[in-house]
């Protein structure tokens, strides 16, 4: 169970996809059903398919674009949003996120959500899983022009939220954006280590790291933040 000085926490900043959300709807969008789809509406194989759009997400990778439904609207010419709703089925909530949400929001925390997801991707998944109604604030980075992984979305988001970095914790699956995070001076950090349920555990070891939130719900509750 993860060390965290839960009475200097004031404010706690999570990412979505991954962390509340099982990622398995999303690797399975970008990974599967979309290629297929790409590859049936230009006549290609499925392999050729998945070269190509592989190929094409490692030139954006960590950029707004890459995160962005109206650039592989573009680049792709296809309907990305009717894409999604075609496997929208597969959206759903970690096991253990509503608890913990719910345990964070009892001690009186501040509990925002901080996805680099585009506006309408986050949209579809509030209308599947009512987030909003577990969260004091949503944002998509999209609102900044900058992703997580810049320093730049950091400052722009401490203007906006005024958090103290020092009394902040941040969640996320993605190590790189944890780092980032980490750069800028966020005191407090945790890794999900199973982000995609299909998927085993993952070892990490550059932060501290969990596989169920409902391990840190006794000492949330004990531990309010005291200032």
């Amino acid at each position: 169970m993860p060390d965290l000085p839960w009475n200097k926490i004031k404010t706690v900043l999570l990412d979505m996809d991954g962390t509340l959300l099982d990622l398995h709807f999303d690797s399975h969008f970008w990974l599967e059903h979309l290629p297929r789809k790409y590859a049936s509406t230009k006549g290609i194989s499925e392999e050729q398919a998945k070269e190509y759009m592989m190929a094409e997400y490692r030139q954006v990778f960590g950029t707004i674009d890459w995160y962005c439904l109206d650039y592989w609207a573009s680049r792709l010419e296809l309907d990305i949003m009717e894409a999604k709703r075609e496997v929208e089925h597969l959206i759903g909530l970690r096991d253990d996120s509503i608890p913990f949400l719910d345990a964070l929001k009892a001690s009186g925390r501040e509990v925002v959500l901080v996805t680099n997801a585009h506006p309408d991707s986050l949209s579809l998944k509030v209308e599947h899983t009512a987030l909003d109604s577990h969260i004091d604030t949503l944002i998509s980075t999209h609102e900044f022009g900058v992703t997580k992984e810049s320093q730049l979305l950091w400052q722009k988001l401490q203007r906006r939220l005024g958090f103290d970095c020092q009394h902040t914790l941040f969640v996320d699956d993605s190590l790189p954006i944890l780092q980032s995070a980490k750069d800028f001076g966020i005191a407090h950090l945790l890794a999900v280590s199973n982000p995609d349920s299909q998927l085993p555990i993952k070892n990490v070891t550059q932060f501290l790291a969990t596989h169920d939130y409902r391990s840190l719900i006794a000492d949330i509750e004990k531990h309010p933040f005291d200032g």
